[in-house]
């Protein structure tokens, strides 16, 4: 299983201690491929991004209005977290009950 996310998340790291056998992969020291972008974006469209982060905050209008995807290249920290990826390839956004229960927690 694989955990997309930054290190220094509280609830990326939460998600890690909660689920054996995980890896963290920080996506802004290696971003996500184009592929599994593209998968995320397509499952969940605009809720991949993060509009509560202090990183939209500091965007302007122009920024905000650009399409997701290339938002997310361009600010890996706007992109809500984790993004977890079981081992059959599910993709699932966010550390809420549901999740976890989706998970058996």
């Amino acid at each position: 299983m694989k955990i997309y996310g930054l290190k220094n998340c509280d609830t990326c790291r939460k998600a890690l201690k909660s689920l054996d056998g995980a890896v963290l992969i920080d996506i802004r020291e290696t971003p996500l491929e184009d592929a599994l972008l593209d998968r995320a974006l397509e499952q969940f469209a605009e809720k991949l991004v993060n509009t509560r982060s202090t990183t939209w905050r500091g965007l302007d209008d122009a920024e905000r209005a650009r399409p997701p995807r290339d938002l997310l290249r361009d600010h890996p920290a706007l992109m809500k977290r984790p993004l977890i990826e079981t081992a059959d390839g599910e993709l699932l956004l966010g550390w809420t009950r549901t999740q976890q229960q989706a998970l058996g927690i």
